[in-house]
């Protein structure tokens, strides 16, 4: 292959900026240079290479990473991760707009991953949600501090913008817990009025004396 090199790393399952440790772990990895060339960039009408390497590719650990290393970095010949030029085409002009949370949780774990722009304007919404500091985020981007302090900036002026057009919703008042009285009837019911027992005495008389 043309970009084929001897850097290797563990794998960690997201890619970072400019790594490379994949190709080891690719099917086509030991092939032959001159093969590899005829096989995985063919000319466009050449059916039989093409379905060659897209068998080879059908069964590769690594074949999303290498579709997603040809789209960042614009590599529009030759057949990776499965896909020929016409096939990546699309992807291609949309990539900016691919929108992975998973890259945008790595990046703040501290791991060096690719973001595209859509996935670099969530980090930096974020960023000013959670109080980062300019400084802060110019080293994760390796921005200037200028440019990292008008980014949040940016970022504030769209959450006014937000809250202005649409509102600052409130708080929800909690309702307050009554706790019926035990005592007092229901309403509607009406208590029975005690009757008083009145006691006899045992040797009262139970009748007039004759």
């Amino acid at each position: 292959m043309r970009h084929i090199t001897t850097h290797d790393a563990p794998a960690t399952g997201l890619r970072g900026i400019g790594d490379t440790s994949w190709h080891t772990r690719g099917a086509c990895h030991g092939m032959d240079v001159e093969d590899a060339e005829a096989v995985f960039f063919p000319l466009p009408r050449d059916h039989d290479a093409i379905a060659e390497a897209k068998e080879l590719c059908g069964w590769c650990p690594v074949r999303r990473d290498c579709l997603n290393y040809a789209l960042e970095n614009v590599l529009k010949e030759g057949v990776w991760g499965g896909l020929t030029e016409a096939e990546r085409r699309p992807w291609h002009d949309g990539l900016h707009q691919r929108l992975d949370y998973r890259r945008v949780s790595a990046f703040f774990q501290g791991r060096d991953v690719h973001l595209t722009e859509a996935e670099r304007q969530v980090v930096i919404d974020h960023a000013y949600a959670r109080g980062w500091r300019p400084d802060r985020l110019a080293a994760a981007l390796q921005i200037s501090h200028k440019h990292a302090r008008d980014l949040l900036r940016q970022s504030a002026n769209k959450v006014f913008d937000r809250d202005r057009t649409y509102g600052v919703p409130r708080p929800k008042k909690k309702r307050k817990k009554t706790t019926p009285a035990t005592s007092s009837p229901a309403p509607g019911i009406r208590k029975p009025a005690a009757r008083l027992a009145v006691s006899t005495p045992a040797n009262a008389s139970l009748g007039k004396a004759t």
